[in-house]
């Protein structure tokens, strides 16, 4: 479905069709159904990145152990690091600060080829510090890259799924709190069946766990 078409039928199922103007304005449902989807990739994990260089390649240099992640990108479930002038890469693992105090020593003043990252919310922390320069190859899920806006536009998942974004517009629309919108009632009913379909949100920490699948062994560096 397009852009206009998710907007016919979210006014239609809200009966907030008899306008312009609108109950809620044209500029407010694009953002709601933007919402929508982003909230269906993390939900559904329906977006996976692999081959998108913008996102899933970072670009190491020599001494520097800290880089930002693409903004899409929430949850990864591959990291490698391939020196300049080589063709194979090699894995790194996604562990957690805490992980690291409990189990490898001087982690913190090491150098070498990376063997350990921490994700934060933005950025991503490389252990060793790298000691020369190489390419950091990335995948994992991410959310749509750039928001609909114009009335042609599709959303970046399957049209399998598309007719459940409404739903989500739905409760957000019911929501406001307006004397002619707010509905609880029927904002619960349109969240609880958008969870149905795409599943609830994980939280943060839920996602920091299930990425810090670690070894639990000790481990040194050299020097």
């Amino acid at each position: 479905m397009t852009l206009a078409e998710l907007m016919e039928r979210h006014r239609t199922l809200t009966g907030d069709s008899v306008g312009p103007p609108f109950f809620v304005p044209d500029p407010l449902l694009i953002s709601f159904l933007n919402d929508a989807v982003a909230e269906a990739a993390i939900r559904g994990r329906l977006i996976h990145a692999s081959a998108e260089p913008d996102a899933c390649e970072i670009a190491v240099s020599a001494g520097d152990a800290v880089y930002p992640l693409h903004a899409s990108l929430y949850e990864l479930d591959h990291v490698a690091f391939r020196p300049d002038g080589q063709t194979r890469r090699c894995a790194v693992k996604q562990t957690s600060q805490e992980w690291l105090d409990a189990n490898v020593a001087d982690w913190r003043d090491a150098e070498g080829d990376p063997a350990y990252m921490i994700q934060g919310d933005a950025s991503v922390r490389l252990v060793p510090r790298p000691a020369r320069d190489g390419l950091l190859q990335l995948e994992g899920y991410r959310t749509p890259k750039t928001p609909m806006a114009d009335p042609d536009d599709v959303p970046e998942i399957s049209a399998l799924h598309h007719l459940h974004l409404v739903e989500w517009s739905q409760f957000r629309h019911f929501s406001i709190q307006d004397s002619e919108l707010y509905d609880p009632a029927r904002a619960a009913t349109s969240e609880a069946a958008f969870t149905a379909y795409f599943g609830p949100r994980p939280d943060a920490d839920l996602r920091r766990i299930s990425r810090e699948d670690t070894p639990q062994v000790v481990s040194a560096f050299l020097p």
